[in-house]
């Protein structure tokens, strides 16, 4: 198939959906007053915002000069977006080694601090449980900014990798009995910790990214951040093998993530805030001044968007003075277009994280031991899963704003048939065909976490861009909180239900039977948002669920019957 007909073929379901755009003017919330005739100045309103932007920058407060501390204001705005990318990059490889570290410490911590089977099921655990009470405290942190609420997920991060790695060692008490509840407490308290920090960063690079870059580039650097997540596993990875034969290398391992996280909180303090964060706030001229270091605001189209942007903060920020902060939460279920929103983010979060991937990610090691690798080779062989999983998001990243984003949610199927290999590899019996269990396990692993690094790209994208810009962080609040309870749901409860169903029937029943069942789901109801900006995917939401999935099998129909 040639490279016009891919494009064609994918850009089929982006076309059955820009439908559901056409004639609709812009509406944000329940306002019918934001409506842009063929009259409006656009050009003069624009002039406006510039001149006030003109302003801000003349106001030589302490404050705005010390914000001048930021990245130079002559970067080119491509660079600035580059900027802003690299940075969401290296926020993702924080999240990824934190989560992974733990598989190749765990071996070490056992033997120094004496764990049993449920005190090592809750250090797995604790942590995206968490990430849960982070995806909750993102909404009020956010109130200070998108920015900020980074940085302090930065602060999280150094508290808990502290913690984790000076937790001391237990009391011998004799006859093998040790007094390990000082180290518990620490450990528990630095892996929470930690969470906490995944889960404010989790939702809060997304939405940072998403009210910051170009619609035509959002997909592809939110997903970066999925990549970067990848890479970081495979960093965490490679570090517990570094450190697997030092004497205390666990505490290395875990530490290591002090270095990243220092890193990123010196590179956050020269970020700009997010300009509809600004623009929400009210703040028109500071607004306009960031919005002017990543758009070319000579450019028509950014004039436009820019003008639809203010005109829409507006709007909401008036709305939002008649309603309580209760309203505003009750407005994600009460409001059709929100409602549709927070099903979608919801479905997309939760047919990735219910296929198994956090507990074959946390459990990795001791799975390569179970199929019959040694300990030491458990811990090596786990960078295949994590390097399949990097190199699944690849694709994604390059062609998520090419292809659309329909195209990457098919990738269920993919699970479905890795998740077979598993369950077939745990199947065989190792005493007589080690090596064909090995190389099936490995298959499958290799499929279900390649196909999965292009999926995991669009739990990211997908809550980030589908919300409205006055419920946008209590929508992300809700999709990250869901996203780490299913991971601690899943972790926790692993080891109980690998006895209940066995391996096999646990990686083929259940994670695949979710995973062959969502692949319908997404064919059915999954809108394409791919080239919109936030303010047109508004549109596409005011549209009924039953129309979005008319348009979905018209547009399957016609594919089919080329």
């Amino acid at each position: 198939m040639s490279q016009d007909s891919i494009e064609k073929t994918s850009g089929l379901f982006a076309e059955t959906n820009d439908s559901l755009t056409k004639g609709v003017k812009p509406k944000y919330e329940h306002d019918e007053g934001l409506e842009f005739g063929e009259d409006f100045d656009f050009d003069g309103e624009f002039e406006k915002y510039a001149a006030m932007g003109a302003a801000e920058k003349q106001s030589g407060t302490f404050l705005t000069n010390l914000k001048r501390l930021e990245f130079p204001l002559h970067v080119n705005p491509d660079r600035m977006v580059l900027i802003l990318g690299i940075f969401a990059a290296a926020a993702g490889i924080l999240s990824g080694l934190d989560q992974s570290l733990i598989s190749g410490a765990q071996i070490g911590m056992d033997e120094a601090l004496h764990f049993d089977s449920h005190e090592n099921s809750l250090v797995s655990s604790l942590m995206p449980l968490g990430a849960v009470a982070g995806s909750i405290l993102l909404t009020p942190l956010q109130k200070l900014g998108r920015k900020n609420a980074l940085i302090a997920s930065c602060v999280m991060y150094t508290i808990g990798a502290i913690l984790c790695a000076a937790a001391p060692v237990p009391r011998h008490l004799g006859n093998g009995n040790y007094d390990n509840a000082r180290s518990r407490d620490v450990m528990y308290a630095g892996r929470f910790l930690l969470g906490v920090g995944v889960g404010v960063e989790g939702g809060g690079v997304g939405v940072y990214i998403a009210e910051s870059v170009p619609s035509k580039k959002r997909g592809g650097i939110t997903s970066g951040y999925q990549m970067a997540i990848a890479l970081g596993e495979i960093m965490g990875y490679a570090v517990a093998a570094i450190f697997f034969e030092v004497y205390g290398g666990w505490r290395f391992m875990l530490g290591s993530s002090l270095v990243f996280s220092t890193l990123l909180l010196i590179g956050l303090l020269f970020l700009p805030e997010s300009p509809r964060y600004l623009a929400f706030k009210g703040k028109i001229g500071e607004a306009f001044n960031v919005f002017a270091r990543l758009r070319n605001v000579d450019e028509r189209s950014s004039k436009i968007e820019f003008v639809q942007m203010i005109q829409a903060a507006e709007a909401e920020r008036e709305l939002r003075l008649t309603k309580s902060r209760v309203g505003v939460w009750a407005e994600l279920v009460t409001v059709p277009r929100n409602r549709r929103a927070l099903v979608y983010g919801v479905m997309m979060i939760s047919l990735g994280q219910l296929t198994g991937i956090n507990a074959v990610m946390y459990y990795l090691s001791n799975l390569m031991i179970r199929i019959g690798f040694t300990t030491k080779n458990a811990v090596f062989m786990s960078l295949v899963g994590g390097g399949a999983l990097f190199l699944g998001t690849i694709p994604a990243v390059l062609y998520m704003d090419r292809f659309g984003r329909r195209v990457w949610g098919y990738n269920l199927v993919g699970f479905f048939i890795g998740l077979v290999l598993v369950g077939a590899g745990y199947s065989i019996n190792i005493e007589t065909n080690l090596q064909a269990a090995e190389g099936v396990y490995l298959t499958g692993l290799i499929l279900y976490m390649g196909f999965f690094g292009s999926y995991a790209c669009l739990t990211w994208v997908v809550p980030s861009e589908s919300f409205s810009i006055g419920t946008r962080s209590q929508g992300m609040t809700i999709c990250s909180a869901l996203l780490y309870l299913w991971a601690f749901t899943v972790t926790y409860n692993f080891n109980r239900m690998k006895v209940a169903f066995t391996y096999t029937g646990l990686t083929i029943g259940f994670y695949g039977g979710i995973a062959f069942l969502g692949f319908f789901y997404q064919v059915l109801f999954m809108p394409e948002t791919k080239g919109k900006t936030l303010e047109e995917i508004d549109a596409i939401f005011e549209k009924p669920s039953r129309q979005l999935v008319k348009e979905n099998l018209m547009g399957l129909k016609r594919f089919w019957g080329r």
